[in-house]
């Protein structure tokens, strides 16, 4: 895996801030947020940004949220794995679940889950 540093935060708590959230456009791209899309505040990814993070399981507009890392979308041709957070008392989901969740955005990469 390209990005260590994302896998210290699987099965952790973890507060995110959300800087596209439900419904919101892409800045550069022609896509809607199906959900809310942030970033771990002070951290840095390998593509110097903050780490990303995907938010599933709440389906209104949140600024910000603390969750559960169930699983890190780790892509294999570019340097920006993205954690996937859930809410802590949420069911698991499936690989197969996440990976169709997000496809919206990572249909344009080579991408894999990591648990």
């Amino acid at each position: 895996m390209g990005d260590k540093y994302a896998t210290k935060f699987l099965g952790k708590i973890i507060k995110i801030k959300v800087d596209r959230p439900i419904g919101s456009k892409h800045p550069r791209h022609d896509f809607v947020y199906e959900f809310n899309y942030g970033f771990v505040p002070n951290t840095k990814a390998p593509d110097g940004e903050e780490i990303d993070a995907y938010l599933l399981g709440v389906n209104k507009p949140v600024k910000e949220f603390t969750g559960k890392c169930i699983a890190i979308i780790h892509r294999k041709d570019d340097d920006d794995d993205k954690l996937v957070i859930i809410p802590e008392n949420a069911k698991e989901i499936s690989d197969k679940e996440i990976l169709e969740a997000v496809n919206f955005q990572e249909k344009w990469f080579d991408s894999a889950i990591v648990r």
